[in-house]
């Protein structure tokens, strides 16, 4: 059994922010990247979310290409994008965060273009991973991990299979008292939006209003919000059923393989994690180097036998013991099969409408 990591990335932790900030775009400009630098000269500094890759990584990428490397740790997309956008020259090259997060630098003229020649490994992401709506063609951001969010549940507990977003809105009187939600933003409103056959990235006003008086009915249901120890409640039996990442319920599924996940019938989000290079930075070679060292099959392998989720990487994935699969399923969930749920997208300043919404279900008595 591998080594399981619990992070606060992914969907997790987030915060939807509207961008009203002004670009901080200095430094390197549009000139072209030199193919031949001599990267032992550069040095990189990389925010990326905390146990979320291999603890030597920075060696790795030293010994691989002479580049001086610091790893610095951020908990959440709202605290990257802070530091981010408070000065001109952040001092990061490379930053992880999350798709609509990467959407809304690029619109500010925060992050720079990539290079596509200097990251060959590119061409082993599949072909969907170049066509989502947050980047498409992966101008501004490469993928690092993707996934999808649904129920988590123990079926021993349940005593049925659910299959809709309403068995977890309104449940039913043995599950009262026996369920969780996530309270990020686009997480807590996706359930009600999606059970009205609503699009989780609307920003009518009507269908948000509508979300927002079936999870403030909701609310009165629940064991507890929940973005991080969902899985802990499942495993001790606290909770039967949980809102949850797929990846997350994996780390339930490690400590209690009778656990199941599955995505409601009205359908779900597809998130990613992604790989970004600001502006800013003068070691824009060195940036491109990582980016694509991180493509490398072997590296991507390791994300997805020890993070538990599936990552963008055809080859990696290919590459995955069919007996790890079997034991966390999530893994085995298709490319096609996540390209039925909905990526979620920077909604500019209508984000504050799902700030709001969640501020007013969460103050609710």
């Amino acid at each position: 059994m591998p080594t399981t990591r619990r992070i606060l990335g992914a969907a997790a932790g987030t915060v939807a922010l509207a961008f009203a900030v002004t670009s901080c775009s200095t430094g390197g400009g549009d000139e072209a990247l030199d193919p031949d630098a001599d990267l032992t000269q550069q040095t990189l500094t990389v925010s990326i979310w905390a146990d979320y890759y291999p603890e030597d990584l920075a060696e790795q990428f030293e010994e691989a290409t002479g580049v001086t490397t610091t790893i610095v740790n951020h908990t959440t997309n709202e605290d990257v994008v802070a530091k981010l956008t408070a000065s001109s020259d952040p001092g990061i090259d490379v930053a992880f965060v999350s798709g609509q997060y990467a959407q809304a630098l690029a619109e500010q003229g925060i992050l720079a273009e990539l290079d596509k020649d200097l990251i060959p490994n590119e061409e082993n992401l599949y072909p969907e991973a170049l066509e989502l709506d947050y980047d498409p063609g992966n101008v501004y951001s490469e993928p690092y991990a993707w996934g999808t969010t649904g129920l988590c549940y123990r079926p021993d507990l349940t005593g049925f299979e659910p299959t809709s977003w309403n068995d977890l809105l309104n449940p039913v009187d043995e599950l009262v008292g026996k369920t969780t939600m996530l309270s990020t933003d686009r997480w807590l409103s996706m359930p009600a939006l999606k059970a009205a056959g609503h699009s989780l990235n609307t920003t009518d006003d009507a269908e948000l209003e509508e979300a927002k008086a079936q999870l403030i009915e909701t609310k009165s249901t629940l064991l507890a919000y929940d973005d991080t120890t969902f899985y802990s409640k499942l495993v001790s039996g606290e909770a039967a059923m949980v809102e949850a990442w797929d990846g997350w319920c994996n780390y339930g599924i490690a400590e209690n393989p009778e656990i199941e996940f599955v995505v409601p019938e009205e359908g779900a989000d597809l998130w990613v994690d992604t790989m970004t290079v600001l502006e800013s930075s003068e070691n824009k070679e060195a940036a491109m180097a990582f980016i694509d060292f991180i493509l490398d099959p072997e590296i991507q392998t390791w994300v997805a036998e020890n993070i538990l989720y599936k990552v963008p990487n055809q080859a990696a994935m290919e590459a995955l013991d069919p007996a790890l699969v079997e034991s966390y399923p999530t893994l085995g969930i298709t490319v096609d099969e996540l390209f039925e749920q909905e990526v979620i997208v920077d909604l500019g300043e209508d984000s504050l409408k799902y700030v709001d919404l969640n501020a007013e279900v969460l103050a609710t008595n």
